[in-house]
Order: C-alpha cells, then structure tokens, then sequence
C-alpha cells in the first residue's frame, strides 16, 4: 500500500499543456510582469471579487511587500505566534516589532479581546492570520483597527477561496497576501499575490510592481530608473501558467477539501478538532491529542503521513519570549494534522478516520 500523503496538488493535463507552451515559447520570466503573468493577476483579481493584484514569487515575499507600503519602522505589529514563521518574518524585514497575542481555541484564529489589550500609541498593524483556512472575525478586528486608526493585513496563505460574509477573502482589509506553494489550495511551483481595493489603487500597484523587480521603474524600452530599494520577488511565467488553470478549478477543489473536512468532523471520534465551517478552505485539518508523539508514528506505521502546524514564532530561538500565551501553548502540544488535499480518495479518508478513531479509542 503507497502511503496517504498529509498534502499533495491537484493537477491534470490542463497543466501539463499549459508548461509545455511556456517551455516551447523561451518566454519563461520577466520582471515586466507581462505575458502569463498579467493574465493571471488579472484572472486572481476577477475571482477574489477585487480592483487590484500583484503577483510575486511566493507567500512570504507577498507578506514582505505588504508591509513595506506602511510607514512601520520600530512600530508594533499585533499578530498570532501559531502561524508559519514567515508572518513574523515579514515585520522584521520591516524593521518593526512583532507583539505576539493569543488564539481562539476553536479556530485557532487571532483573539480579538487579545488584540485590544496589546494596543498603544506604538501599534500600527493587525496582522490576522486566517488558521487553516478558517476565516478570522474580520468584522472585529477591521472595527479595532478602525477605532485605533490603525492598518490590518491579512495573512490569507491558508485561505484561498475562502470566505467572509457575502465575499472571498482577499477584499476585507488594507491589503491581504496569498501563497501558493505547492501544497497550497491553488498549487504553483513558488508564488503569491497580494489583493486590495484602493481608490489609489494604480499608484500603489506601481509602487509594488517597482519594488518586485528591484525598484525597477519609468522603464521605457531599453532605459529605466530606479528610485526606490526593491527586491527580486516577481513570478514567473511557468508558475503563472499553472495558476491560470488552478483558478478555473479552485472551487471544485475546495467543494473536495469541504466534503473530506466534513466526513472528519462528523466521523473522528475527538472532541477537540477542526469545526466544520463552508466558509473555510480547509487548506489542512487539524486534531488535538495528547500523546501526540505516539499518534504520529501509529499513523506512520500505518502509512498514513501527518504534520504538526505549528510551533508556536515565540519558541523559536531568534524569538524566545517569555510571554502568556495559554492557549497557544496548549495547542501547540497537542496538535496533529492529518491528510487533508483533494487527491484523496473516499476509500483513503475512511482509512484515515478508521485509524484515528482506532488510536483515540
């Protein structure tokens, strides 16, 4: 028996085609931002419901980019320490300081009444970070950043395709940053993109686009200027491509991710798991346990691949704090991933089930 693994793409010829004419073309990247990139962005653009998008060539440059539009310089930046450390990264690269707050013990979102506590004349960010592909409470904290007159971004790296309210993600705050990753909802080689809707929005797509091809602008054929530091973070045409047909089958692939995130809430025989939400991507499905280290290698005996997200930012060493964080800390010892992409097959997510419910039981 192959093992079941934790994630996997989803591709089919549509891909393989789409490569093979990049690749046959010898167009395969430029920091213009023409070509099978611009057809992407504005293909993102149209799905997520927004004005603007700027792709890049991963989730953390997007993040990165995101925060360099705001004046942030030894300012604090509100965010959860259960994330990828990349959202942390982004405020360093920055040159601001991160202030790590608690989570919610049922999404494993950002808490809200956390948020407040830490906020003075310092903060100048709430940066949410949409856990798995639950949605935060946008409409709180969009209303504590208003009343304190301060920015949100959104670290939607987990969340493509989900919702809030009435709309995707992507079009709530100031500025919200997608990954794609290969196991990520839509699969690409490397890349990201950052989504907003600004009555300025041309200006600031400028500004991005220069800063995404190391501060490159006014270019006019062979001479350009450039007025301002930027990095290499632009996309390229194969990872474009690709995105272009994981668009047309992102909500068929997520309806997939929903019906298996719904077979382990109703079937898994734990207390202390992923809810059921159809507003969440389920970009992974996580468990509780307390013997975890147990758990992994049972399912690992039984060919079944599983994951930890995450250790907590405020662990790491560059990190180390002494801060409170009860509820982060006490996830971050127990919690378990397991396969969750839409490559699995019924009989796959009964085993999955079958096994953890064998282990808890």
């Amino acid at each position: 028996m192959k093992k079941i693994k934790l994630f996997e793409p989803y591709h089919d010829s549509k891909e393989s085609n789409a490569i093979q004419k990049v690749l046959k073309s010898n167009f395969w990247a430029s920091g213009a931002g023409i070509g099978n990139v611009k057809k992407f962005e504005k293909a993102f653009a149209n799905y997520i419901g927004v004005n603007s998008c700027i792709s890049v060539n991963s989730g953390t440059a997007a993040l990165h980019l995101a925060l360099s539009l705001l004046d942030i310089y030894n300012k604090k930046v509100i965010l959860p320490s259960l994330s990828f450390v990349s959202t942390a990264h982004s405020v360093i690269y920055n040159h601001a300081k991160p202030i790590f707050v608690d989570i919610d013990v049922d999404t494993l979102c950002i808490k809200a009444d956390d948020i407040i506590e830490h906020i003075d004349e310092n903060t100048k960010l709430i940066l949410p970070v949409h856990f798995g592909g639950m949605p935060c409470d946008l409409s709180t904290i969009n209303k504590i950043a208003k009343n304190n007159r301060i920015f949100t971004i959104e670290d939607a790296a987990h969340a493509c395709g989900s919702r809030y309210g009435n709309k995707k993600i992507g079009s709530h705050s100031d500025f919200v940053c997608f990954s794609f990753h290969p196991v990520k909802n839509l699969s690409m080689p490397s890349g990201g993109a950052i989504t907003f809707n600004k009555k300025n929005g041309k200006i600031i797509e400028n500004i991005l686009k220069s800063r995404r091809w190391c501060g490159i602008s006014s270019r006019q054929n062979q001479y350009y200027d450039v007025k301002d530091i930027g990095w290499n973070f632009y996309l390229n045409e194969f990872s474009a491509a690709i995105g272009i047909e994981q668009i047309k089958k992102l909500d068929e692939m997520n309806k997939k991710r929903q019906h298996i995130a719904k077979r382990y809430h109703d079937e898994i025989k734990l207390n202390e798991k992923m809810p059921f939400d159809k507003n969440c991507s389920y970009h992974l499905y996580w468990v509780l346990l307390k013997n975890r280290d147990d758990f992994i290698k049972y399912m690992n005996n039984k060919k079944i691949e599983t994951g930890i997200h995450y250790r907590p930012i405020h662990r790491f060493s560059y990190y180390k704090k002494k801060i409170n964080l009860p509820n982060t800390e006490y996830v971050a010892k127990h919690i378990v991933s397991i396969p969750m992409h839409p490559n699995l097959s019924d009989d796959e997510i009964s085993l999955i089930i079958t096994n953890v419910n064998k282990y808890v039981t």
